[in-house]
């Protein structure tokens, strides 16, 4: 499975906030009910950190409202054998 990270925009002002929370908590998922708000902030988004298997599937994570607005980024870690092995494949 891969991590994604979902990064849900929204209008900034109140209505919009309260529409977009209800609509996330309105789905039921495990996903949406344990999203991360920035609308204290000013940063009017939500973001989700799910493990999928493609981007689609985590896009349809998502209240249809917000799917095509949404973006994803699909997330890797990496070991500092992979970090030397980069530096080596730039070597040649």
């Amino acid at each position: 499975m891969a991590k994604y990270l979902i990064e849900v925009p929204h209008a900034k002002n109140k209505d919009a906030c309260v529409q977009a929370v209800r609509a996330f908590m309105a789905e039921g998922s495990h996903f949406l009910t344990h999203a991360d708000w920035g609308c204290a902030d000013d940063e009017h988004k939500a973001w989700l950190m799910v493990e999928l298997d493609t981007k689609e599937e985590a896009r349809r994570v998502l209240p249809a409202l917000f799917r095509d607005q949404a973006r994803i980024i699909q997330l890797e870690q990496y070991t500092y054998a992979d970090i030397n092995k980069s530096v080596e494949d730039h070597s040649r």
